[in-house]
Formats: C-alpha cells, structure tokens, sequence
C-alpha cells in the first residue's frame, strides 16, 4: 500500500511511518511545506534502510495514496481538514488526533470536544471520506525504537468496516502490537481520552506506557 501523512513530521507521524516502511509499505510525508515533508522522508529513509518514502505539502502527498494518516495536533485539525477536504474525497482516513492540552503543574490534559471526538468531528468535516481513528494510544518513542516489538493493543473506532479492518491489519503488522475493533464512532473519545493518561503515567514513573486489553482474544 501506499500511505500518507498529513502532518507527518512530528514525532507520532514519523514512528508509525517507519513502522509502516519496515512493513514494506510506501510512504509519503505531508507537512505545511514541501521542505520540511522532504525532511521527514529522508528520516524515515534514514532510519529504515531502502524504505521507499517521499514528502511534500499535505495536499501533494495525498493523490495516490491507499490510507491518509492525519497526524498532527487538534488545535489545528478544523483549518487542516477544511483545506483538504476536496483531495481527501473517497479516501480511507485514519485519524490519530488526540485533543489534549499541556498545563503548567498538571501536565497533559484532554480537551472536551463539542463533537465528542476527533474522530466525529473529521468525520463531519470528510462526509465523502472512509474515516476511522486509531494509534493514539501509541508512544511515538517507542515506535521509533525500530528494533525493538511493542507490547500494545491499537483501538480502531468508526462506521466503517471494512476500513477499520484495513486498519487493523496494519497495526498488526507491527511487530508485538494487535489491532482491536473498539466500535463505533462515538468511542473514540474514551480512546483519545487515555492518551493524556499515558502521556502523565509515562512522566511520573519515567516510562512508556502503553494499553492491552485483557480477555479478547
């Protein structure tokens, strides 16, 4: 397949790319420029030896792209989608977004969301798109970590079945994670939401946490 990334030089982005090019897919880097996309490709290529990996701005990367990965912060989701709305027509997005903000003397903090999700949100700014939400949950340092498995289950929300099974088959292609249909689109909030927990776990015990689901097999 072949996978883009809109806003895919950030940490969460490049990780799942590079897992995603060790799997031996292709991908693209999107970013607001066209340099900085080019700059994340040559990381992924650097980090994963005859990836195949290209970058650009977000709107170049998307054309022929299989799934579009939206990887990128929520306070810029609204403006991002709206852009691309037209190029995203027909496609499988996967939305990683989690809203969530960073307080002085508390740490990181999930946002409510008028929609409930990110993901319902996207979904009503995508009408004509395949939208689903997963990889949240997922360490960007530890997708990074590229020689070493995750221990960690990958909760894929949204209507659409079979693009939640695409999905899945991707996280299962990391080594030690297993992708889990979570439900509808209405659960995605529970999923962004642990992220801010994750994310505050890992700092008070100086760790990566991540999550598995006991009694799915």
């Amino acid at each position: 397949m072949k996978l883009a990334f809109v806003g895919g030089t950030g940490p969460e982005g490049l990780g799942i790319a590079m897992r995603m090019a060790r799997a031996g897919h292709e991908v693209a880097i999107g970013s607001r420029s066209t340099e900085r996309g080019e700059e994340g490709a040559a990381k992924v290529r650097e980090a994963v030896p005859g990836a195949r990996a290209s970058g650009g701005a977000n709107a170049d990367v998307i054309g022929d792209a299989d799934v579009v990965f939206l990887t990128f912060p929520y306070s810029g989701q609204e403006a991002t989608l709206e852009a691309l709305a037209g190029a995203l027509e027909g496609k499988l997005v996967c939305n990683v977004v989690a809203p969530l903000e960073f307080q002085q003397g508390i740490g990181a903090v999930a946002l409510n969301v008028p929609g409930n999700s990110a993901l319902q949100e996207s979904m009503a700014q995508l009408p004509g798109s395949r939208v689903v939400s997963a990889f949240q949950n997922m360490s960007a340092e530890e997708l990074q970590h590229l020689d070493h498995p995750i221990n960690a289950d990958v909760l894929v929300c949204g209507r659409d079945a079979e693009a939640k099974q695409t999905v899945i088959g991707l996280a299962n292609q990391i080594e030690g994670v297993r992708g889990i249909d979570a439900g509808g689109p209405s659960q995605s909030r529970y999923v962004e939401m642990l992220t801010s927990l994750l994310i505050n776990l890992n700092r008070k015990h100086k760790t990566q946490t991540s999550i598995r689901i006991a009694g799915i097999d």
